[in-house]
């Protein structure tokens, strides 16, 4: 089976600081996660959940486990949906979101990557989604830039 993963990097004006900042400050995350804030104490084995407001009660649109974290370097964590009732939540069924963070002159390399979905019930599905003809994490990075170079 092909391994599915979704890959995107952007660069950033800003130095590494400021860019792991927008990456795991809470106040940060809802300004480009679709209004939802990442709660974790971020170390390893965490919970990590995205937490946000539909129909004004709070709810987790997404939640994990912080796998790997090295400050202004490495985030890795699991994600699953657990509003979405033809999904199992089980371990085999979260993908994996890591994020590479390199700095070179003054400027912040910052790449992401998600999956392998071939892995996960529904993959390709799943994938496509998250893909979105070819854009991904894209326009979440584009916002994260705007916020890091503010």
């Amino acid at each position: 089976m092909q391994e599915l993963f979704v890959k995107n990097e952007i660069t950033i004006n800003a130095p590494i600081s400021k860019v792991w900042d927008v990456l795991t400050n809470r106040e940060q995350t809802k300004k480009y996660m679709f209004g939802c804030e990442a709660i974790s104490d971020w170390k390893p084995g965490s919970p990590l959940l995205w937490k946000g407001m539909w129909e004004e009660k709070e709810m987790v649109f997404v939640k994990g486990n912080i796998n790997h974290i090295e400050k202004e370097k490495h985030l890795s964590y699991t994600t699953f949906d657990p509003n979405n009732p033809s999904m199992i939540d089980k371990p085999e069924n979260y993908t994996t979101v890591t994020f590479d963070l390199t700095e070179f002159d003054g400027e912040t390399l910052l790449k992401v990557t998600q999956g392998d979905f071939s892995l996960v019930d529904d993959g390709e599905r799943r994938f496509n989604e998250v893909n979105n003809n070819g854009e991904g994490w894209n326009p979440i990075l584009v916002e994260m830039k705007k916020l890091a170079e503010s």
